[in-house]
């Protein structure tokens, strides 16, 4: 029952990427995904309403589908926003980073003073891993305040040039579950990429573009 519902031509189902591949030979990338999302948040109301005279676990498998779809098509359209754009312009250059001798201590007073979330962890002039904001949460739960950060980093982490292209880095982030690349160049960190600042750097590129409308449609 589970292989069937998985290839049902729809996402957020393994089945769902065959008819986007289809329409993708004649429309855009982003285009042909939001048309499969929508095909599968017509299948959750479909199951919804089942759930609701049927069977009740048919509900849960409609909010799976309905939200999954959501998350697919919204990937998509970020995706084809950050098109050709190179990690340069995206990447923070104003950053901090700590060692693996700091304390989770240090990282929340650093959190709190604004300055980030996620941080390169550096020895010797070495990047050894990453620490993101989840990890020092956890580690505050787990360890407390005077756990180094050696104890809660991690170590397998991403790294990137200022010239790979952000939507690249973005799908290897997704996979990896990783929320902070270091930006490297001969060995040393010249910028971090975030899922925020990401983020950020769409809405002001939005705000921009809209702005560049505005002046035209006046001219």
């Amino acid at each position: 029952m589970l292989v069937g519902f998985n290839l049902l031509p729809a996402f957020p189902m393994d089945g769902g990427r065959v008819p986007r591949a289809l329409l993708a030979m004649h429309m855009e990338y982003s285009q042909a995904t939001n048309v499969a999302a929508s095909v599968g948040q017509i299948m959750a109301i479909g199951f919804g309403i089942l759930g609701l005279f049927f069977n009740p676990m048919l509900l849960f498998i409609a909010l799976f589908v309905w939200i999954g779809a959501q998350q697919e098509a919204a990937f998509a359209q970020q995706k084809a926003a950050l098109w050709g754009i190179p990690v340069r312009d995206a990447m923070i250059t104003d950053f901090r980073v700590l060692t693996p001798q700091h304390t989770l201590g240090d990282a929340v007073r650093l959190i709190l003073a604004g300055y980030q979330t996620d941080f390169p962890i550096v020895e010797d002039g070495q990047l050894v891993g990453i620490l993101s904001g989840k990890d020092v949460i956890a580690g505050l739960a787990q360890l407390g305040p005077a756990a180094s950060v050696a104890d809660v980093m991690r170590r397998d982490c991403l790294t990137t040039s200022p010239y790979e292209l952000v939507e690249v880095v973005l799908l290897r982030m997704q996979d990896n579950n990783c929320p902070v690349v270091p930006v490297i160049v001969n060995g040393q960190i010249v910028g971090v990429l975030t899922r925020d600042n990401i983020a950020e750097y769409l809405l002001i590129r939005g705000a921009l573009e809209e702005l560049r409308r505005r002046l035209g449609s006046l001219t």
